[in-house]
């Protein structure tokens, strides 16, 4: 039988792969709404810092998941009143995030407010566990990966336009290492689902890669209004 609920386009992949940008990007192309899961656990991530919560403290760490004061408004996000949009983007919040998402007691916190964005005309949601446990029957699953090097390379000229000073030895090393905690946590690790499509962005433009998912939504789905310019 045919599900009547909103259609939903999954994205995963690991850090620094393109998938935030893919994704906005096929949301933008479609009108439909668009899900960074990522922040949700950045933000828990920036709740704890701000609160002197241990990042190895679950139960703790689930309970400000669960009563998370969250505003997501127009390009920005606000954290118990505070503008926290650049505050979730920092580094040192990312890496927070990356581990406070193996505690599964915080992602059963945070399930039911990432599958509520499911709404109409559809839903475009990005993350690393989106095709396989948030949505596990979205219509279209696709894993984007890159090669390390590439990821690291992308996240140094990301950091470096930000005024960060850093170094590619430094970013190879996080970015194996979230990888390897990404991949290797109990609950719901970093993985493709079983019906994803593999999309490497080593050598794909963002256009490209945005292409390549509105193809695969042709095919799956329907036919999608033709690109705007």
């Amino acid at each position: 039988m045919k599900s009547t609920q909103p259609l939903v386009i999954a994205i995963d992949g690991p850090a620094a792969s393109g998938k935030g940008t893919i994704a906005a990007g096929v949301a933008r192309e479609l009108g439909f709404r668009y899900l960074d899961s990522g922040s949700l656990y950045r933000l828990v991530a920036l709740k704890a810092l701000r609160s002197g919560i241990p990042l190895g403290d679950e139960p703790a760490l689930a309970n400000a998941a669960g009563a998370l004061e969250v505003d997501f408004g127009e390009g920005g996000v606000n954290l118990d009143g505070d503008d926290a949009t650049e505050g979730i983007r920092r580094e040192a919040v990312s890496a927070a995030a990356s581990q406070v998402a193996v505690h599964p007691a915080v992602r059963r916190a945070l399930l039911s407010r990432q599958q509520a964005f499911r709404q109409p005309p559809g839903l475009v949601a990005e993350g690393r566990d989106m095709g396989t446990v948030v949505f596990p029957d979205a219509a279209v699953k696709v894993f984007v990966t890159a090669s390390v090097e590439e990821r690291a390379k992308r996240r140094h000229k990301q950091l470096i336009a930000k005024g960060i000073s850093v170094t590619m030895d430094g970013l190879l090393r996080d970015i194996r290492e979230r990888d390897a905690r990404d991949a290797g946590r109990a609950a719901a690790p970093l993985r493709p689902a079983d019906d994803a499509v593999i999309l490497d962005t080593t050598d794909l433009t963002i256009d490209a890669a945005i292409g390549a998912v509105l193809d695969l939504y042709r095919v799956r789905v329907t036919t999608i209004p033709t690109r705007r310019s």
